[in-house]
């Protein structure tokens, strides 16, 4: 019986009831879309890189001039890096998680296949990486010594023998050892998959990037021997502070012809690397917190507006023996037939909306019980906003009605 009489009172006010609906549906779906978003940096910036993150440092080298030999140059600062008191190891490479720049390369699983069958991200290492960087070795082994070649800059070949992170292994080897298995990064020369690496991460912070997935990494046995040099350096517990600046002191006593830039933690580089994710989290937030306070007033607003416009029919009811109950459970039952309706629409325009966010950018698929749950906090506040002006309609007196007849 209500609820005809709440369907009745919303033909007749049609136009109020349609905008509140209608903006409970976008807000609806921007708001979980963006929380979605939100979720998503959140689980990106806490993301494990595999590497030893607490003990590691870098810094990167530039020679000023032409440097002479650069792999006498580059083996003598490695000495002095890892002799250092408090150092565990040091390396020469060419990149590392989240710094951005990258070598990426395709990978195929015989020559003569068309299109490659993944991607990966290359890191340049020598036989000291698996210590410089912390990583763990999942499976066969890493580098021998005489296995590292030298490579300079705008040089580009293939090793014979490569070590792969676990994630590229199953995605190139699902039903098979891939340990043993031959690979091409060329049309010519077969690369031997030696080693498999429990984790690492490309420099990207992207889940997918130029068609290469972040866990999917490469270990080349290269000694980047070029003109800009990313040196990681690893240290015992605790010693990160101590180290940095006794190996800077260090490598200018070696040769002062050079500029040393970008001497940071893991840390500092993980925080730098998630900047933009951070500042669009927080925008993102604070447009859902005006989303939502924005359509809770208008809930406010319509409710007291009507509450204004049925004082008499509100009296009348009273005067036939409504409670106050009854009063607060017709304005709760009609804002939930107008926020529940426009939850559905939103719930539509949510889903379609992250379709397209999934195929346009690098976003993941928002669940269903994500959406959901959504509308149900949308469904709440909506609920939690309409007892204000349904109390006020409650308190109406039936004398209080018909004087203001």
């Amino acid at each position: 019986m209500q609820l005809t009489l709440i369907v009745h009172s919303l033909r007749r006010n049609k136009l109020g009831a349609l905008l509140i609906g209608l903006q409970i549906a976008l807000t609806l779906a921007i708001v979980c879309n963006s929380l979605s978003i939100i979720q998503q940096h959140l689980r990106h910036m806490v993301r494990p890189t595999g590497f030893d993150e607490p003990s590691i440092w870098s810094l990167r080298n530039q020679w000023i001039g032409e440097p002479g030999d650069l792999k006498a140059k580059v083996l003598e600062d490695l000495a002095a890096l890892r002799s250092v008191p408090g150092v565990i190891d040091a390396e020469a490479t060419n990149s590392f998680p989240m710094q951005g720049s990258m070598w990426n390369t395709d990978l195929k699983l015989n020559p003569t296949q068309r299109f490659a069958a993944s991607q990966t991200a290359v890191y340049f290492v020598d036989e000291h990486g698996l210590s410089a960087f912390g990583v763990k070795l999942a499976a066969g082994r890493w580098f021998a010594a005489e296995e590292v070649s030298d490579v300079h800059d705008n040089e580009t070949k293939f090793p014979a023998s490569v070590i792969v992170t676990r994630s590229l292994a199953q995605a190139l080897f699902p039903h098979s050892n891939p340990l043993g298995q031959v690979v091409y990064f060329s049309e010519t020369q077969a690369t031997r998959i030696i080693g498999i690496v429990e984790q690492a991460q490309a420099p990207f912070t992207a889940d997918i990037q130029e068609g290469s997935r972040v866990a999917d990494v490469s270990f080349f046995p290269f000694r980047d021997l070029g003109n800009d040099t990313v040196y990681v350096v690893r240290t015992a517990p605790g010693q990160i502070a101590s180290t940095m600046k006794i190996a800077q002191d260090k490598l200018f006593q070696l040769d002062p012809q050079r500029v040393v830039s970008a001497v940071r933690t893991f840390a500092q580089v993980r925080h730098s690397a998630y900047t933009s994710e951070r500042k669009a989290s927080v925008i993102l937030a604070v447009v859902c917190g005006l989303l939502l306070t924005v359509t809770a007033l208008g809930v406010v607003g319509l409710t007291s507006y009507w509450v204004s416009q049925r004082t008499r029919y509100i009296g009348m009811r009273r005067a036939l023996g409504a409670r106050r109950r009854d009063i607060l459970g017709y304005f709760h039952l009609e804002n939930l037939v107008i926020a529940g309706t426009g939850a559905l629409l939103g719930i539509a325009l949510g889903i379609c909306g992250n379709l397209w966010l999934v195929s346009s950018f690098s976003i993941t698929r928002m669940s269903a019980a994500f959406i959901c749950g959504g509308a149900g906090i949308v469904l709440a506040l909506c609920q939690a906003a309409v007892v204000w002006p349904a109390l006020r309609a409650a308190s109406i007196s039936p004398a209080l009605a018909f004087r203001n007849r």
